[in-house]
């Protein structure tokens, strides 16, 4: 099975929907212990999201595999003590709400850093914990607006365009992952804990990539151009007799390479599409030319021929075509016993590492299931105890609840 990386951190997770969900999915993933602080009756807002089965939701199951949750009430004062406590004893602690939510909670990162100099305290936002959008409220939607991936997403003649997925919110997940464990390494070496303050905006940003470079080094702004590609020709989509198609041709050698899979060996010496700069410029030339060769064959054939030949290409899939590849089906889902529905298929870590174990450690958890457990384990809190925090509504029960 090999080592867990990250077995004995804790981490006390406050975040809810999306981006602070995936980050500590991948923590979880990793073997850290996460505990997941919900609000007593109602949990992450995302308990509430379709898809559902059997009443459950399958958008916060897959996100939040292998934690646990306690169901704390931080609008009352010994909700917000227990909980500092177990920020205490915890090793990380990652939110996301609006900037100054935390402090005003008095469980902000200066507050919690007092109790405990050693604590990993990372917070993701729309637009970071300074600076003039600081108060801002926002989702994945406005994150991709104000990081400009909408604005060339899309074609010439479309509005912009929201990428399918929640992109903003898994660029930032992803990134603050990276940046706790950078964080835990530094800790090693300095026992010193560390600020982690990722914004939504900047993820997206940063993402970007050559599209800001081109403004920058240049001064041009990048326009959408669909599924074509600025920097490099012929990298496009093409039709096929029964579907489409993904080329990708990103230097000469390669160039040569899908000459000779359409038997057009002419055309790599073609003075208009000798270099990628001509074939940039011709781009829309040399598409009716490639795709003229798709449309005549099915995907498979035009795959075959492709591969054959040495490059790179593949099938344009559909989410159902996606998860029946064998490819997908044997690295990326993974099978759990989910309480409340039995077995059920959710996506597999993309992290493999040899010969550590990463990936999908359990069930996501009931609202509130590991409340004694939790609380027993990190404060050694007796069953007495917990029972008067549950008379008082400090602990919330929930209609799921079922005590682990």
């Amino acid at each position: 099975m090999g080592f867990v990386p990250l077995e004995e951190v804790k981490v006390l997770d406050f975040s809810r929907v999306l981006a602070g969900p995936y980050c500590t999915m991948m923590l979880a993933d990793l073997g850290a212990d996460v505990v997941k602080v919900e609000r007593p009756g109602m949990g992450d807002d995302s308990r509430f999201f379709p898809p559902f089965v059997d009443d459950h939701s399958a958008y916060f199951i897959n996100v939040n595999r292998g934690k646990r949750s306690v169901a704390i009430d931080l609008s009352n004062p010994k909700g917000r003590e227990l909980v500092l406590e177990l920020a205490g004893k915890a090793d990380v602690l990652v939110e996301n709400f609006r900037p100054g939510v935390m402090d005003r909670l008095g469980l902000g990162y200066d507050h919690v850093k007092r109790m405990n100099s050693r604590i990993i305290y990372a917070s993701i936002s729309l637009a970071g914990q300074s600076g003039p959008y600081r108060d801002l409220g926002g989702y994945d939607l406005i994150g991709q607006a104000m990081g400009g991936i909408m604005s060339i997403t899309g074609w010439p003649n479309t509005p912009p365009t929201r990428v399918g997925t929640a992109v903003a919110d898994i660029l930032a997940g992803l990134n603050c992952a990276v940046a706790v464990l950078a964080a835990l390494r530094a800790r090693d070496s300095t026992g010193e804990g560390q600020r982690v303050d990722i914004s939504l905006v900047d993820s997206v940003f940063s993402a970007d990539e050559a599209y800001n470079m081109m403004y920058l080094a240049k001064g041009r702004v990048p326009k959408r151009t669909g599924n074509r590609y600025e920097f490099v020709y012929p990298y496009d989509t093409f039709r096929t007799e029964d579907g489409w198609i993904a080329i990708g041709a990103g230097n000469d050698k390669l160039w040569g390479r899908l000459c000779g899979a359409m038997r057009m060996p002419d055309l790599i010496d073609d003075p208009r599409f000798r270099t990628n700069e001509d074939r940039l410029e011709r781009h829309g030339e040399l598409k009716g030319i490639i795709e003229g060769w798709t449309r005549s064959k099915s995907t498979r054939e035009a795959l075959e021929a492709l591969r054959t030949a040495g490059v790179p290409a593949g099938p344009v899939y559909d989410i159902d075509e996606a998860c029946k590849d064998p490819h997908i089906a044997r690295r990326m889902l993974a099978e759990i016993e989910q309480p409340g529905i039995g077995k059920m298929t959710i996506v597999e870590n993309p992290i493999k590492i040899s010969p550590a174990n990463a990936g999908v450690r359990g069930p996501a958890p009931l609202l509130g299931q590991h409340n004694r457990e939790v609380l027993r384990e990190w404060l050694g809190l007796r069953d007495g105890k917990m029972e008067e925090l549950e008379a008082s509504g400090v602990l919330g029960r929930s209609f799921d609840q079922k005590e682990s």
